[in-house]
């Protein structure tokens, strides 16, 4: 199944609701949520206030994608704020088995985010725990990057992973994704796609559609 998760990054803070209302009411299934710590990137973004108080927004898959030094520490609080599925990141996790599992036994979705650069073999004892495995496509703390070509074959590589072991792994791509590369990453094996600017610069409600028109060719 192919999945649209718009990042709330790329949104209009004033009517974060409406935004977030607009894309679900559109047909996206996730709704993508940066917590940024300042630290393990530089910027900082959402905490677990803004995600509580726009839970009662959609009943959609709340995708909570965490760029924290040491996520582990905050599992209770963001399964009490809302978060359906927690990505953390290889390189900010000292255990990362640990914090995976932290994550499975909050009842939870796990997943694990790479950067760009960092090699898919980090993944070689976590990949049967997880639901899902982010590749970052750009370098990540700033929205409106443009697309790192080379992951595109690293999604393949991963896909091959994931074949390998006889796992149904989700594979999510966040960066530089757009109505014009989607189908390169389908066809190399994504299946997960947040889209920020592409979705919310413009008409958020028509660019989601556009997305979900571009999935029906696939979903077939």
């Amino acid at each position: 199944m192919l999945i649209l998760a718009p990042s709330l990054l790329a949104a209009d803070f004033k009517i974060l609701g409406d935004q977030i209302r607009t894309v679900a009411e559109a047909g996206a299934e996730y709704i993508h949520i940066d917590v940024m710590d300042g630290a393990f990137v530089p910027s900082i973004s959402f905490g677990m206030p803004v995600i509580a108080s726009v839970r009662e927004c959609t009943d959609k898959i709340f995708d909570v994608h965490m760029m924290v030094e040491e996520p582990g520490r905050y599992i209770d609080d963001m399964k009490q704020a809302g978060a359906d599925l927690i990505c953390v990141h290889a390189e900010a996790c000292c255990h990362l088995d640990r914090t995976v599992q932290q994550i499975k036994e909050a009842g939870l979705k796990a997943g694990v985010a790479l950067n760009p650069a960092t090699p898919l073999n980090v993944l070689e004892y976590v990949l049967d725990s997880v639901d899902m495995v982010l590749l970052m496509s750009v370098n990540p703390g700033f929205g409106g990057q443009k697309y790192i070509p080379y992951v595109t074959e690293k999604i393949k590589q991963l896909r091959a992973m994931i074949r390998e072991r006889g796992l149904k792994t989700d594979i999510q791509v966040d960066g530089g994704v757009s109505p014009a590369n989607v189908r390169e990453l389908i066809e190399a094996g994504a299946n997960v796609f947040v889209a920020g600017s592409a979705v919310y610069k413009g008409d958020a409600a028509a660019n989601t559609k556009e997305f979900l028109r571009i999935f029906g060719e696939y979903d077939k």
